[in-house]
């Protein structure tokens, strides 16, 4: 006796909503939008990556070597892959942007405002830091979801090819954790009021610190990592170690979350003053 395969009725009446509502995402998206996202993008991240790759990896190379945190360079090959990936996933981002604050379906229920005396300029520099607290725990609980057993291979181990990280892999996502980094902008625009210069400053910031996260050196003074106010930031030695060992050390701008929840490596301080106080040697 044959057995024959059954079609519920709502089954297909579900998918064929899930793709009209794909259809009309795309037939009302202003493409122009998604270009010039992706031209700012683009532009931020290669002309910081480029300036910093320009003077520690290339002009001063050897003359700097003594300062890198790991005292070696990633091969050529690592470059690339770090470009390609971080090419993939400033698209995401454009196109994820694009459909946020300019698809006539979903900007009207963004909390984007025009005026920045609608809510004053107290609340306007007020937002900065709140963002960035906001961006710190979004990223730091994400990220340690990423390291799941079963979540890594599949999200994050791209990112984590780089195990000593150069300035291009500031973006360099497996294209799902590139669409879970962009998250925090879904967050920012149905949570808190943002104008459109918040995000540009906001964002701006964000490739600085991730290239610099990435750089390999450390740019912050001797000290600074058991310093009262030190020791709650992010550096490039702690973000170096995360990529090195792959466990501990999660946070992005800030070290509480990895303080309080007791995920900061207990070698950090250690390790950040032994990379400071390195001198030159003697030829």
């Amino acid at each position: 006796m044959r057995s024959v395969a059954i079609i519920a009725p709502e089954n297909t009446e579900e998918h064929r909503k899930g793709s009209n509502f794909i259809v009309i995402i795309i037939h009302f998206m202003i493409w122009e939008n998604f270009y010039g996202n992706f031209r700012l993008i683009g532009m931020r991240y290669f002309l910081l990556a480029f300036l910093l790759f320009l003077l520690f990896y290339i002009i001063f190379r050897n003359k700097w070597l003594y300062k890198k945190i790991q005292p070696r360079f990633p091969k050529n090959k690592d470059y690339i892959r770090e470009i390609l990936y971080s090419v993939a996933t400033m698209m995401i981002f454009a196109f994820v942007s694009a459909i946020v604050f300019s698809h006539p379906l979903v900007r009207p229920h963004t909390t984007l405002y025009k005026n920045i005396t609608e809510f004053g300029w107290v609340y306007y520099f007020v937002a900065f830091p709140l963002m960035l607290v906001i961006h710190d725990t979004y990223f730091y609980f994400c990220h340690r979801l990423m390291h799941h057993k079963k979540i890594f291979n599949y999200v994050h181990l791209v990112h984590h090819q780089s195990t000593n990280p150069s300035p291009w892999a500031a973006y360099a996502f497996h294209p799902l954790e590139a669409f879970i980094e962009i998250g925090i902008l879904i967050v920012f625009a149905f949570s808190i009021p943002i104008h459109k210069t918040h995000l540009l400053i906001f964002f701006f910031f964000m490739i600085v610190y991730n290239v610099y996260g990435h750089l390999g050196y450390e740019l912050y003074p001797k000290g600074f990592g058991k310093h009262w106010f030190g020791r709650w930031i992010n550096t490039s030695v702690n973000h170096n170690q995360h990529h090195q060992y792959f466990k501990g050390n999660y946070g992005l701008y800030f070290l509480f979350w990895d303080r309080i929840l007791g995920t900061i490596r207990e070698d950090y301080e250690e390790r950040f003053d032994e990379v400071k106080k390195r001198t030159i040697p003697l030829k």
